[in-house]
């Protein structure tokens, strides 16, 4: 019964961590310029001790840990894995701004802590050497790949809300593109008018373009960066138009209008598969309570009728 307990605290332990370092991860970001406003609006700070104080506290104590943990973990990490971990950050947005090194850093940390809290408990606990290791192993591999499942999860819900706001900034680009603004004028307008990822994209090509990277170039590697088929799609359709000289509006025009057939198709799709999604709350959650309210009563009677035959 104790070793139970002790698997149970565990488990508790190892997965409370791990939420922590999710928390950490999601921490919401505050508008830069603010924080400069904040920082050099008011009153200048006079000792080193208010300057580190200004510093967040995950730079100051969570970040120079990750570095060090990256530094044990990248002797061990091949060169072809760190450009495709540096592919995965760029398609969930560069999440906290991680270089592959610090994400490796990172894993190794969640692995570690993942690992060791509840070794100890079942050291504590007095628990056989060979569940103590079996456990930690266990743990360990958990811990490590948890960093992984969490970007993976964020790359999936970046691309839909790509995929959802797409036919709308479309809409946005064509009528401006019609309305007399060159096409790198429409993308800053889809920029300043929303704030969402496919907005953010569209700003970090409008930068590209401004230090004198080519049209061409800037939008294959938006559409790399985000792995969208749609995306990718539109980009190839701005390229051929620009390269052939055809008109940019009809382009975004045909674009928009299948984008919008896309999304039309996807949600008859959605709503075609919600009944068969429903039938497994409803064959092991709401059917068998039925089965008990109707039937519970009459089980006594059919239980006394057996006995007396």
């Amino acid at each position: 019964m104790s070793g139970l307990l002790a698997l149970i605290v565990a488990l508790l332990a190892g997965s409370s961590i791990a939420l922590i370092f999710v928390g950490l991860a999601l921490t919401r970001r505050e508008n830069p310029v603010q924080e400069r406003l904040n920082r050099y609006g008011g009153r200048q700070p006079r000792t080193l001790e208010e300057i580190e104080l200004q510093v967040p506290f995950q730079d100051r104590a969570i970040k120079p840990i990750i570095q060090t943990m990256s530094g044990f973990v990248m002797r061990f990490a091949p060169q072809r894995n760190l450009e495709t971990l540096q592919h995965k950050l760029d398609m969930a947005g560069n999440p906290n701004d991680w270089t592959p090194a610090e994400f490796m850093g990172v894993r190794g940390l969640s692995a570690l802590v993942t690992g060791a809290v509840p070794g100890v408990l079942f050291f504590l606990a007095r628990t056989e050497p060979s569940r103590i290791l079996f456990f930690v192993i266990a743990l360990v591999a958990l811990g490590f790949f948890l960093p992984t499942m969490w970007l993976g999860q964020k790359i999936r819900q970046r691309q839909h809300e790509i995929i959802k706001a797409l036919p709308d900034a479309l809409d946005l680009l064509t009528i401006s593109v019609e309305a007399g603004l060159g096409f790198d004028a429409a993308l800053a307008k889809v920029n300043e008018k929303w704030d969402n990822e496919l907005s953010q994209a569209f700003g970090r090509v409008i930068s590209e373009l401004r230090i004198g990277k080519s049209r061409r170039e800037a939008l294959r590697e938006m559409a790399y960066r985000m792995d969208v088929d749609d995306v990718t799609s539109f980009a190839a359709a701005i390229i051929q138009a620009d390269q052939l000289g055809v008109s940019i509006a009809k382009v975004l025009r045909i674009q928009s209008k299948q984008m919008r057939i896309k999304r039309r198709q996807r949600a008859e799709e959605a709503a075609q598969k919600a009944p068969i999604k429903m039938l497994i709350p409803l064959a092991f959650l709401i059917f068998p309570s039925l089965f008990i309210v109707l039937l519970g009563p009459a089980i006594p009677r059919l239980i006394e009728t057996f006995k007396g035959i």
